[in-house]
């Protein structure tokens, strides 16, 4: 699959997530909820990931988690919070830059309608 087929499989799931558990809840609770019906739809779905950083040839350890990782291709960043600042976005950018990856999904499941809630973030993605 490409990833935006992987996405668009996301994004499904979170609509069904968000209209059955509505806004409101802690991400980890979307987070384990996103993992299981991505699996449950066939993906390899890897949870809190933690990714090394280099600086300049030196390993710097542990740099970040990423909360769901899919098909070795798609990041996922979940948030419950009141609304995304371009902060969110510089993140996912950066862990997609880091690990070399394509497209990245900002989820928020703390809004009214989902739609409003979920960002592509791209690296260098052919469309």
């Amino acid at each position: 699959m490409t990833e935006n087929q992987i996405a668009a499989v996301i994004v499904d799931a979170a609509f069904k997530i968000h209209k059955t558990l509505g806004p409101g809840l802690l991400e980890s609770v979307y987070e384990a909820a996103l993992r299981y019906e991505l699996q449950k739809r066939g993906l390899k779905v890897i949870q809190q990931l933690g990714i090394p950083v280099q600086y300049e040839g030196l390993n710097l350890g542990l740099g970040f988690r990423v909360d769901l990782l899919v098909s070795d291709k798609v990041v996922i960043e979940i948030k419950s919070i009141e609304a995304l600042a371009p902060v969110h976005r510089k993140q996912v950018e950066t862990y997609l830059r880091l690990m070399d990856l394509r497209l990245g999904l900002l989820i928020n499941f703390n809004v009214e309608l989902i739609k409003n809630g979920i960002r592509r973030v791209v690296n260098r993605l052919a469309e």
